[in-house]
């Protein structure tokens, strides 16, 4: 069974879905591959864990740095999916990273000689649990704010708040 509840953030809204264990998803309203891994229609009520999500988001919003590791969290992908958001979860708050690092670093973890960079770039794509598994913190080889499933410029925006670009005037 799952859970879900709506937050509103300086960023727009997000959605966020757990179930009776863990934190399965946080969306940006809208965003490319809207809540896809979740297989049924959530119950419209809070539970603790997204009550927990919920802090750990304000927290966040407010130029805290609260630590991922506070939350349980159990996003649906595969193997390497999963491996490419560990590596995510190890890029420090207020840091970047490129696609090229974490393929690379995901390959380690799944035992792989080659990066697979397109299927990293899939799986960073995919994250289902945006701002919290910090998929905003990777950027193009170049430096470049590529890509981001919920909008560049919530990207932009998340990386200011992190200090990790300046504030855009």
């Amino acid at each position: 069974m799952y859970y879900q509840k709506t937050m509103a953030t300086p960023l727009g809204s997000l959605y966020l879905v757990s179930d009776e264990h863990a934190l399965k998803g946080v969306w940006f309203e809208g965003q490319k591959y809207f809540a896809r891994t979740i297989r049924e229609t959530p119950l419209k009520q809070d539970n603790e864990i997204l009550r927990q999500t919920e802090d750990w988001l304000r927290r966040y919003f407010a130029g805290q740095k609260p630590d991922p590791s506070e939350l349980p969290l159990d996003p649906d992908g595969t193997v390497y999916q999963k491996a490419v958001w560990q590596v995510l979860l190890a890029i420090p708050y207020g840091q970047t990273s490129t696609y090229r690092e974490v393929a690379i670093q995901a390959a380690r973890l799944c035992h792989s000689a080659h990066p697979g960079w397109q299927a990293a770039g899939g799986a960073v794509g995919h994250n289902p649990i945006s701002v919290i598994i910090p998929c905003h913190r990777v950027l193009g080889s170049d430096g470049s704010l590529t890509g981001y499933a919920g909008g560049v410029w919530r990207k932009q925006k998340l990386l200011e708040l992190e200090g990790a670009l300046p504030a855009a005037e």
